[in-house]
Parts: C-alpha cells; structure tokens; sequence
C-alpha cells in the first residue's frame, strides 16, 4: 500500500454559525487504505464527511484531495475534483422512481459522453461487481435493505472513482448482511484498489475492514484516539477503551437501574 495522502485535512475548523463542532482537525488518509471514522453521536463524523466530500465549506483550514483545495475549488476545477470522488450516504439515497440500471446510469448520463448502449453495459458490471447481477430491472422498493445499501455503492463507483466515501454503510442491517457487506467492502478494495473513508459504529465492521481509523469526541471538538483497532481496544484513554470494548461511561454506570 503507498503510503502517500490521497486526503489531508488541515487544521479544520467546521462551524454551523457560531457553534464549533470541529476544531483544529488535521488527519491523512493513504492512498489504497480502508480509513474508518469513529465516535459518538453528535462528535461530529458526519460534518468530517461533508467537508471531505466537498458539501461544507471550512470556517477555517482546508481539505486537500489529491492535492487540490475541494473548499476553494471552483468551476471546472471543483468538477475535476469531485470527478474523483463516490459518496454512498446513509440511506442508500436511491431514486424510488428508477430501477437499479437507471439508477446507476445517472451520474454516467450527468458527468460523461457516452451513447446509451455504453453506459448500460458500465451500470450492469457495477451492479456485478456488489453481486446484484440480474436485479437491473427492479425497483428499490422491491430489494431489502442490504441490497439498497450494495446498488447505493455500484451508483457511488459508476464514474471509477479513486475515493468512495461511505456514510453509516452497516446501518439497519442484520449481522449477516452487515458482514456479507464488510466482505463485499474489502473485496473492492484490494481488487479496484480504491481508498474508502467510512463512517461507521458498528464495531464488527470497524474490526474486520479498517486499516486504520480515527474517533473523535464532542467536547474534543476533534481527534482523540487514532490507530487501528486492537490498539485502541487497550487504549490508555478510558473513554477510547470504553467505545471499542463497549464498557459504559462513569455517569452511566452510576445512574440507577
């Protein structure tokens, strides 16, 4: 795996008006890896995300893929960049209205030159590749929720991204799907050699797919703990240790039953 940043988020400060949910953040995600971010509701995961992905805009820092500015990009250059990026959300996000095919064809309609016989046959081997072969005609509404969340990754992968961001990819699933789910995930991975970023709390998850992973904390306002799994299972930190071992916190196991 090269070590190289594909991501570099510097000294991040992410605000809704003036309230500061991230401060001073920076972190590097290496180009090839499975990168996880972690931690409590309200920590401020998803606010990362969005900024990684271009959605928000820094109150001050910045998020560099590939070494460009996704903030400060405009135009063609903004395009250039988000060219490189799939982002699966938590939903799934499909249009209820399309089939699987006509799902996955949009962003190849919307970003390339394609005739339509072409961007057929693209949509139909990334359905293949999440193991949704001959579902290309069904509606979302007819398929369950693991499948949802597979054909939500074939439409994030339609333009061959080099950074698919996964948004809560486990959520709502039974523990089987969540990990046929994981296998699908390392399998694209190590084949396509595309880097993830994934925002998860399902800790069977986060042990079977992360390379390495950082949590962050609501009144840290930012990273508390970074490294790979078993190393923060026996984290020195007790609130590190406590999320990964599933132990509950002091005010927890003092409240009364």
């Amino acid at each position: 795996m090269a070590e190289d940043p594909i991501i570099r988020v510097e000294q991040l400060r992410a605000a809704y008006g003036e309230r500061v949910v991230l401060e001073d953040l920076s972190l590097e995600v290496r180009r090839g890896e499975i990168f996880v971010i972690v931690g409590e509701s309200g920590c401020g995961k998803s606010t990362l995300l969005n900024h990684m992905i271009g959605l928000l805009r820094p109150a001050r820092g910045r998020v560099l893929i590939r070494g460009e500015d996704i903030g400060a990009a405009e135009g063609s250059a903004r395009r250039r960049i988000l060219r490189h990026l799939g982002v699966m959300y938590q939903s799934g996000a499909l249009f209820g209205s399309l089939d699987l095919l006509d799902n996955v064809r949009l962003p190849l309609e919307e970003w390339t030159d394609l005739p339509d016989d072409a961007i057929d046959l693209v949509a139909g081997i990334k359905l293949g590749l999440v193991g949704l072969t001959g579902f290309e005609r069904h509606m979302p509404a007819e398929l369950s929720g693991g499948m949802v969340k597979r054909a939500a990754i074939a439409r994030a992968m339609a333009l061959d991204p080099e950074i698919l961001f996964l948004d809560e990819p486990s959520a709502g699933l039974d523990p089987v799907t969540c990990a046929d789910l994981d296998q699908r995930i390392l399998r694209l991975a190590r084949d396509l050699g595309i880097t993830f970023v994934v925002v998860t709390h399902e800790l069977p998850s986060i042990f079977t797919i992360s390379d390495r992973l950082v949590m962050l904390d609501r009144n840290a306002r930012g990273v508390i703990a970074s490294g790979r799994p078993a190393e923060l299972r026996d984290h020195p930190d007790r609130a590190v240790r406590g999320f990964f071992r599933r132990e509950p916190s002091d005010a927890e196991a003092a409240a009364p039953a």
